[in-house]
């Protein structure tokens, strides 16, 4: 038998986000749709509709239109939805900007995408965004022709100058979103997906789930990745559901908060985000007990945090979600009725109208419970990576098959396990980092010769980042520290940094990273850390 499954066929939706919206606003009008605690927002569909109306005539107003690329670089917040559904309605295609870039990333991201408008807040409590973008701006030549900044004149003005929507222009295989990933060969790739690619992800994952219009899905998770904007906001577009965004970034408290007195039934996180709510000291004073599901997702999920989710936040029908930017995102899931053990030990089966296989080096399908790639084919697979052909070739090959990069084996009766990574990929907390792009970056300090990025295990973020730099000049760790500081992500800043006057090689002059790891995870102690992460 070999490693090769397929989800059951339940037929596709051919329609666009746009339509998938407005027949849920038929269906639903007078239920509550979203829930912003933090902004003392609460809206219908009803309500939402006119709102996302306004905000899709003012784009227009503002001259944008079918297949311009519009950028949303916030947190989380009503104003994230109202743009994200009104590009939709226009045609336009939304591209995905992270709250915690800073102008090294903005840039780059700016540059690429060739977007027209970015919509924005000035600043809040972590960023001076307003600083940030004309920092990546100042002495470029970009694409981007106007900032809107929320809360202001510009997005009061944009709204009071909308006009009207023209009907009909948008088709369910047009490109609507590009939210960036990368590998190992450097900068992010823009991943094109279409209104079919992600309406019918979201219906997957809801079906997964048995979500109703009857339930309240509690989104802490970032709107920016796939995880919020999928399984967030389109998912309660295919179903009906109120999504409660309880803060605008992650806070555990409010998220309980909001658990309780929103009555939630569906709880999304990566596993830190459970540790730290069941770990905070008010944990034990709130009642959980609407609950019924929910994702963990974006990090491998110890299997005693999801027995403590699953027993004291009253959630037992926790579900496990394992995919990428590439694949709308969801490609495997664990059944809400599956064993608490095949939950944790695997990451579910091939989704409906999904294809999975296990394939050697040379491309070959290996036999049952035989590591090997992890393929993927269906509706799900991306249009492509934005304004790069050949990046396409070598991730989708000539039967449509999309390879992941992942190594994964296959139990019997369909259940995968991912058990490496053949990408050199770092996932720190959920947040998906590339060693490449950090070392792109550290190069850029005037003292630096060379530079190798690996991940660590680390007992609470799963994967941590740590650097090992050859000088050319004499620096310490706190000066290579304070140089990444505002330029690149936080989660990107190595967490450990060992000056080195050579590299672990083969006798060919191939730097071993694996070599790297091993010692750190020697010199640091890490082993507990590192069993934890492989069992």
């Amino acid at each position: 038998m070999v490693s090769y499954s397929k989800g059951p066929d339940t037929g596709l939706a051919d329609e666009t986000i746009g339509q998938v919206f407005r027949n849920t606003v038929a269906r639903f009008a007078e239920r509550e749709a979203l829930v912003a605690r933090h902004q003392g927002v609460r809206l219908t569909w009803a309500q939402l509709d006119e709102r996302v109306e306004e905000t899709a005539r003012g784009l227009v107003g503002l001259g944008l239109g079918t297949a311009d690329r519009i950028g949303l670089w916030s947190t989380n917040c009503v104003e994230w939805i109202l743009v994200h559904m009104a590009c939709a309605r226009i045609g336009a295609v939304l591209v995905n900007v992270n709250p915690a870039y800073r102008a090294y990333e903005l840039q780059f991201v700016l540059r690429k995408s060739g977007m027209k408008a970015l919509f924005l807040w000035e600043k809040d409590s972590r960023s001076d965004y307003g600083s940030i973008l004309a920092e990546a701006c100042s002495g470029e030549k970009l694409p981007l022709q106007q900032a809107v900044y929320f809360g202001s004149e510009s997005w009061d003005g944009m709204l009071a100058n909308g006009r009207d929507v023209a009907p009909g222009s948008v088709e369910a295989d047009d490109v609507t979103n590009i939210q960036y990933t990368s590998g190992t060969t450097g900068f992010p790739k823009g991943v094109l997906l279409t209104h079919r690619n992600l309406a019918n992800n979201a219906i997957v994952i809801s079906q997964g789930m048995h979500i109703s219009e009857r339930d309240r899905i509690c989104v802490p998770v970032p709107l920016y990745h796939c995880f919020g904007s999928v399984a967030g906001t389109l998912l309660t577009l295919v179903t009906g559901a109120t999504m409660i965004l309880p803060s605008a970034t992650f806070d555990p408290l409010a998220t309980m908060q909001a658990i309780q007195d929103e009555k939630a039934t569906t709880i999304y996180g990566v596993p830190t985000m459970f540790i730290a709510e069941m770990g905070h000291a008010e944990f034990g004073n709130f009642d959980f007990s609407s609950l019924r599901t929910g994702v963990m997702a974006g990090a491998p999920c110890p299997i005693e945090v999801m027995k403590r989710v699953v027993s004291e936040m009253h959630c037992p029908e926790m579900t496990i979600m394992y995919g990428q930017t590439e694949t709308s995102p969801v490609i495997t899931m664990s059944m809400t009725e599956d064993s608490l053990e095949r939950r944790v030990s695997t990451v579910g089966k091939a989704c409906p109208n999904t294809e999975v296989k296990i394939v050697s080096p040379s491309g070959e399908t290996v036999p049952l419970g035989e590591q090997g790639e992890l393929c993927t084919r269906g509706y799900l697979v991306m249009k492509g990576y934005d304004q790069e052909p050949e990046a396409t070739k070598r991730a989708i090959d000539e039967d449509g098959w999309l390879h992941t990069g992942d190594l994964a084996t296959m139990r019997e009766g369909g259940y995968f396990r991912v058990t490496g990574r053949a990408k050199d990929m770092i996932i720190r907390g959920g947040e998906n980092v590339y060693p490449r792009e950090i070392e792109e970056f550290l190069h850029t300090h005037p003292k630096v010769a060379d530079v190798q990025v690996v991940g660590l295990p680390d007992a609470k973020l799963g994967e941590v980042v740590a650097a090992w730099i050859r000088l050319k000049a004499p620096a310490d760790e706190s000066e290579i520290r304070e140089f990444c500081k505002g330029k690149i992500a936080h989660y990107k800043i190595p967490q450990h940094f060992r000056f080195v006057e050579e590299f672990p090689m083969t006798v060919t002059g191939k730097i071993q990273k694996f070599r790297i790891r091993e010692i750190e995870i020697k010199e640091l102690g890490l082993d507990d850390a590192a069993k934890i992460q492989t069992a």
